[in-house]
């Protein structure tokens, strides 16, 4: 999808407006710090990270999505650095993010696996990087137009990550109540740390 594409998308809210239980899940006992939510759609996840303590940067392509974050953030109170730009296009410090967490991104994927790398390159020491994905069907998804393997994946990410990390994956229900998304009944949940 184009940019064009992702804005005409938000043109109506599409996820619930609440943080992903993932992310309340794997953060709940880090230290706030520096974070960076990659793909982060309306930003109920960069909102939450805010209400937290962290010093949040916001990322995603399409601008009304971030428009619509920035109004999440500006009721909330909290102070959230939104960049409306591609990943590799970000202008992100590398080694500087004590949380890098991106949740269900359509980041495309290349031979060179350049968006992969730059997730776990912002990472700083001690750090950590939360992916989430989706459990889907492929055959499904590729028979309604979505290749996953278009994507990055976590077998992307996981690939790159060696004995400078430690490393947790599972697989956990889902249940959301509304938005797009809701009837996805699974998560694939990588969580890793720069040690």
């Amino acid at each position: 999808m184009t940019t064009p594409d992702w804005d005409e998308r938000y043109i109506e809210q599409v996820w619930s407006g609440e943080p992903n239980h993932a992310l309340l899940v794997e953060a709940a006992d880090l230290a706030p710090g520096r974070a960076v939510d990659v793909a982060c759609g309306e930003g109920a996840d960069a909102v939450w990270l805010a209400e937290q303590g962290w010093q949040v940067t916001a990322v995603d392509l399409a601008s009304a999505a971030v428009e619509r974050g920035r109004a999440a953030a500006q009721r909330a109170g909290v102070p959230v650095e939104w960049v409306v730009a591609p990943l590799a296009e970000a202008g992100l410090e590398p080694g500087t993010y004590d949380l890098v967490s991106c949740f269900y991104p359509a980041l495309p994927s290349d031979p060179g696996q350049g968006n992969a790398r730059l997730l776990v390159e912002l990472v700083a020491p001690g750090g950590h990087l939360v992916l989430v994905h989706h459990v889907v069907d492929v055959e499904h998804a590729r028979a309604h137009g979505f290749d996953p393997a278009d994507y990055v994946g976590l077998d992307d990410v996981a690939g790159l990550l060696g004995d400078g990390w430690e490393v947790r994956r599972e697989v956990r229900e889902r249940h959301v109540n509304g938005g797009g998304g809701a009837h996805h009944t699974h998560d694939d949940v990588l969580h890793a740390r720069r040690v």
